[in-house]
């Protein structure tokens, strides 16, 4: 017991020393972007576009009460999380954008916090610093961190999520092994943990509307997939339920909303069918370009529901008349998802991309070091790469860029922490040999301990 108290004390003051870190490197950050962006009079952020779009559904919201912006409104053009998360801003620092940032960097260092969790429950107590210390040095985990932009808020919602999701399939397994404290009552080891990554999943939806079917999905892999023993399918479909339960609980609210707004039971937003056309349409290269908005007037002659079933049908009919194109813009779309180095403009200068590159290119490769040797384990398959895989599909038919795969790099780091225990490192932490894991982690733990070896 002793000695589970040293390793324990030891981990959480590495622990607090990455947060630390993870804090002030953000803090600088927001600083910096801040001093950058106000160069140009007038200027919100770096990325323009959805920035303004979310801050001027935050102003709308503080100033008139109504979740609406533009001329004719259009009242479910954005999921709601960030634009409400920027209004209680609004409301206790006004419209001083560099308190902003403090707070998206506040955000951001959760995320590490969140990050190295996750990571120590699926691999181990190295693993999980290894993996905290990456996601606070991150340049590019950094730097979007403190921009007007939803990904560090939805990064933060999705690894809470993933980890009550992870407690949810250990409890499974614990349940099945016989183990002591589990065994004896079911209920009370799933229900809480379930409906939690429930509600996580459905708070990680009303940030941003592609997270919607990832929990479903983990569900349905453990109705069909042997977890560890036989886990009893009753007991399956029950954990599966309530995460059902407080995913339609936690969306309810909104979907509801947007019936009365629009008479029609919308589950996200009226902005799918413009995004999807942005991506598949005749002149379209896999960056962003939502120049036709203003071109073709739809929303000018039809209602925001109307305008989105519109773009809808527009971008099925481009797939039917050009499959090939389809097919060839879904490919560049992934190249630039899992590039390196960043795409946008306003990251072209040549320290900051090679910055960028320098930093993508390891982690990726460590990953890949880190699955190789544990191809079989479905659990880190689901859980570490499952979310950047997940994104990647659906931004290859829609949008492909960096700033949608750096939220889920934050799981990734598991496994790129994995990779650099095989080639040797993570020894230094604290004080070890390799053998911390095993101590901590104790004999009833669902996860094998993880030493320097691998």
């Amino acid at each position: 017991m002793f000695c589970v108290r040293v390793e324990s004390s030891r981990w959480q003051r590495q622990f607090a020393a990455l947060m630390v870190c993870a804090l002030g490197v953000r803090l600088v950050a927001a600083f910096a972007v801040q001093g950058w962006v106000a160069r140009t009079p007038g200027r919100l952020c770096l990325i323009a576009g959805d920035a303004e779009g979310y801050w001027g559904l935050a102003q709308s919201l503080v100033r008139t009460g109504e979740f609406a912006i533009y001329d004719p409104p259009r009242r479910v053009l954005r999921m709601p999380g960030f634009p409400l998360w920027l209004a209680g801003g609004m409301r206790l620092f006004g419209e001083r954008v560099v308190w902003h940032r403090v707070g998206l960097a506040l955000v951001g260092t959760a995320a590490c916090a969140m990050t190295a969790l996750l990571a120590r429950r699926l691999a181990g107590d190295q693993a999980g610093l290894i993996a905290g210390w990456l996601s606070a040095l991150s340049p590019p985990l950094a730097g979007l961190s403190v921009l007007l932009l939803s990904e560090t808020l939805f990064a933060l919602a999705i690894v809470v999520n993933l980890w009550f999701l992870v407690t949810v399939w250990d409890r499974l397994t614990r349940v099945t092994a016989n183990l002591s404290g589990y065994a004896g009552d079911v209920s009370a080891g799933l229900t809480l943990p379930a409906l939690a990554a429930g509600v996580c999943s459905g708070v990680a939806t009303l940030i941003r509307p592609s997270w919607l079917p990832f929990a479903p999905l983990v569900a349905g892999v453990w109705l069909v997939w042997p977890i560890r023993g036989r886990v009893p399918f009753a007991t399956r479909c029950r954990a599966a339920g309530l995460i059902a339960a407080g995913l339609a609980a936690t969306m309810a609210p909104w979907v509801y909303r947007n019936l009365q707004v629009t008479g029609h039971p919308v589950v996200t937003t009226l902005w799918a069918g413009p995004s999807l056309y942005d991506g598949l349409n005749p002149q379209a290269t896999g960056e962003s370009d939502m120049q036709f908005i203003e071109t073709d007037q739809v929303y000018q002659r039809l209602s925001e529901y109307d305008a989105d079933r519109h773009y809808r049908e527009a971008a099925r009919a481009f797939v039917r008349a050009e499959p090939a194109r389809a097919c060839e813009l879904a490919l560049v779309k992934l190249g630039r998802y899992w590039n390196p180095l960043p795409n946008a403009e306003q990251f072209g200068h040549p320290v900051l991309r090679w910055l960028f590159a320098l930093w993508s290119a390891p982690v990726f490769a460590l990953s890949l070091v880190g699955l190789a040797r544990r191809w079989r384990d479905v659990r880190l398959w689901v859980f570490a790469a499952g979310p950047i895989l997940f994104l990647g599909a659906i931004h290859a038919v829609f949008i492909g860029s960096v700033r949608y795969r750096l939220p889920a790099e934050l799981p990734l780091l598991t496994l790129a922490a994995l990779g650099w225990l095989d080639l040797g490192g993570g020894r230094w932490l604290m004080g070890s040999t390799g053998t911390e894991a095993q101590v901590i982690n104790g004999p009833g733990s669902p996860v094998p301990p993880v030493t320097g070896k691998g």
